[in-house]
This record gives C-alpha cells, sequence and structure tokens, in this order.
C-alpha cells in the first residue's frame, strides 16, 4: 500500500520519503516507485528495542522535516506517536487495531495506549467503515476519515482465455497440477489470516470436490505448523512477486481472516476478475460487490461454513464468472488506487497548519519487512 501511495504521489503534488528496515523488499519497491527511502532499524513488534526505534525515528523526521507524518499499523502508529507527541501533524493508519490481535491483559493494555494514544494523532484514517466502528466502540476519541483500500487495477486486471489455460502458461509452481479445480489463498502465514481454519475446512472440500488442489501463497511465523497440519492436496507456494498471475490462475480465491481493516488481497483478486470466498470480518461486506454476500462471505472461525460455501462455489462455474465479472467492475468503480491515493491526499490538506502551496513532503515509515502489513507512511 505505502509503494501504491508513493507511485501516486506526483499526481497529487506529494513528495514522498519512506523510512523502513533495509531488509524487506519495501525499500526497493519505493525506489522503483520514484519515492525517497531512509533506513529506519524497527522490529515488527513492540518490545524492550523500542526506545531505541522511537529515537532513532525522532531523529529521522527531524532530519526530512515532513509537512506530514502517516504512520500504518499499530507498531508504527506507537512509535511515530510517541516520537513526535504531535509536534508534526500526524496520521495514524491502524489497518485493523493492534487489540484484536492481542488477548487478555495485552489486550487491555493496546486498548488504553489507542485511547491515550489518540491525542497525538491530527486524523485517524480507517480503511472500512467497520475498522471506525470498531475503533469508536472501544473508546477512542479521534478526528476520524474513511479512505477504502485501492489497488492498481493496470497491473491487476483480468487476463484472456481459461483459467486452465493460464495455469499450464503461467510460471506458477511446480506442485500445482495443470488441470483441476484451484482454490488459492493469498496473505501472510499467520493467525490472523486464518489459513488453519481453512486448512481445517479443506478434507470437506477435496472430498466434495474431486481434484481440488489448494495453494497458500506467501510466508509467515505459521508456516511450519501449517505444513505440518497440510494434507497432500495442498501446496505451499512461499512469497511471490506476481500475485496478479496466481489471482488469474484460480477459480477461487479465498481469505479467511480471523480480523481485517480491509484486505487487500480480495480486492486485488477482484479486480482480476476472480471470484473471492472471505469471512465476515471489518471491511469485508465493503469490498464486496452489491448481493455477493449470499455466495461469499461466511463467519470467521468456521471451517464447516468456509467448506460448505466453497464447495457451492467451486461447482458453480457459470456462477463464478459472473461474480468474477461483477467484482471486476465493482473495483473499477470504487477501490482504484488512484481514487484512493486521492482521498490520502485530500486528508493531509485538510490538517491543520498545512500549507497549500508547493509539494507536500511526507514521511513513511514501515515497522516490518512484509510488502503488504505493518507499513507507516
Amino acid at each position: 500500500m505505502v509503494t501504491d501511495l508513493v507511485a501516486a504521489s506526483p499526481a497529487e503534488d506529494l513528495a514522498a520519503t519512506v523510512a523502513c528496515p533495509a531488509d524487506g523488499p519495501l525499500a526497493g519497491a519505493v525506489r522503483d516507485a520514484g519515492g525517497a527511502v531512509r533506513y529506519w532499524a524497527a522490529s515488527r513488534t513492540p518490545g524492550p528495542a523500542l526506545a531505541g526505534e522511537v529515537g532513532r525515528l525522532a531523529r529521522l523526521v527531524a532530519q526530512v522535516r515532513p509537512d506530514v507524518v502517516h504512520a500504518h499499523s499499530s507498531k508504527a502508529g506507537l512509535a511515530a506517536r510517541l516520537a513526535l507527541r504531535g509536534r508534526v501533524p500526524t496520521v495514524f493508519q491502524p489497518h485493523a487495531w493492534s487489540f484484536e490481535a492481542a488477548q487478555g491483559r495485552a489486550a487491555r493494555l493496546a486498548r488504553r495506549w489507542e485511547r491515550y494514544g489518540a491525542r497525538w494523532a491530527a486524523r485517524i484514517v480507517c480503511v472500512s467503515a467497520a475498522e471506525m466502528r470498531t475503533g469508536q466502540a472501544e473508546g477512542i476519541e479521534a478526528d476520524w476519515s474513511v479512505v477504502q483500500n485501492g489497488v492498481d487495477t493496470a497491473r491487476f486486471r483480468p487476463a484472456a482465455g481459461p483459467a486452465g489455460d493460464r495455469r499450464a502458461a503461467l510460471p506458477l509452481h511446480p506442485g500445482v497440477p495443470p488441470t483441476g479445480p484451484l482454490v488459492v489463498c493469498m496473505a501472510r502465514l499467520c493467525r490472523q489470516k486464518g489459513q488453519d481454519v481453512l486448512l481445517q475446512s479443506w478434507p470437506l472440500i477435496a472430498r466434495q470436490v474431486p481434484g481440488a488442489h489448494l495453494v497458500l501463497v506467501g510466508d509467515g511465523p505459521e508456516a511450519a505448523a501449517l505444513r505440518r497440519a497440510a494434507p497432500p492436496s495442498v501446496t505451499f507456494a512461499g512469497p511471490t512477486r506476481d500475485p496478479a498471475a496466481w489471482y488469474r490462475a484460480a477459480d477461487l480465491v479465498v481469505l479467511p481472516s480471523r480480523w481485517e481493516g480491509m484486505a487487500l488481497a480480495p480486492l486485488e483478486a477482484l479486480a482480476c476478475g476472480a471470484p473471492v470466498l472471505v469471512t465476515d470480518v471489518a471491511g469485508a461486506r465493503e469490498a464486496l460487490p452489491a448481493g455477493q454476500e449470499a455466495h461469499c462471505l461466511v463467519p470467521p472461525a468456521d471451517p464447516a461454513a468456509l467448506a460448505g460455501a466453497a464447495v457451492a462455489l467451486l461447482r458453480d462455474a457459470p456462477l463464478r464468472a459472473e461474480l468474477g465479472r461483477a467484482g471486476h467492475r465493482h473495483v473499477l468503480a470504487t477501490h482504484d488506487v488512484r481514487r484512493s491515493a486521492a482521498a490520502v491526499a485530500a486528508v493531509y490538506r485538510a490538517l491543520p497548519g498545512i500549507a497549500h502551496t508547493g509539494p507536500t513532503r511526507h514521511a513513511a515509515q514501515a515497522a516490518c519487512d512484509e510488502r503488504r502489513e505493518s507499513l507507516a507512511t
């Protein structure tokens, strides 16, 4: 997402600097998109190193002197707000709340921090109205904006020909059979994304849809445990630089998340004309075209419901084709990244004390090495 915002910055008269760890793909992607990069040594989660991370970030911001700091994700939002304490206009974008990922005492502490830290954000931007309502229900008081996620519709677009033909023509993975229904889950391998639930449902799906094959694309902390739980009809493809190829080859894209703000993978899949099956978490209903909820939305952490919906879709090729066409039209109309970037730029310009002449400089921080997650601008 940060890379997309950087690429769109010149059209919005913005100059972007991204602060991120030196390892991982983000720094190179930002440079390719035309942005500047400053290295910021930081871990993905809070820990004993937080004080040093906050200090390094404060010094970096002092060097860059941005008009706006836009902190994406809970960890980077924590560091940026502690480093600046409102001295530079700060936009915080949680991309799913920190307390949703925690339990017990950790969740209680996260709620207290988000309520307290909101005073140091000139604006909190949510990627879905549902994410905003969750924050409000937890007593977080802020100036709110909702900017739904967008995707690059030039990169994510349908391909001609049947999925089977596209699968044979694309260099996907040697473990994927050339024929048979193909289900793809594109996400970081972690508890949030719910691949364990999908693996629980997979035997039910495979028994009722002969030849069905599941591919988990991505990497993450749960990779080893998921591999141990997977049957032979599941392939682990690892991370990819070309997610669009997988979406185009898929008969069905599934994202069984336990929580989200608004996931990008379903929007990318819809932009490629692939039908999606998602769980009813924040942002899911807002991402789907109207009327697709009955076919494409199931409760989270419910393997039986997930299996039933997947089987119904895999058995109905005409329905999948229509869902994919409607999804493509929906993303073009409402979730193009240019629309989202323009809305983010409008948030910047509406902040108190922001000059409206000349390019606005905004610094970007990233608290992880994952392309889609835990980023901060």
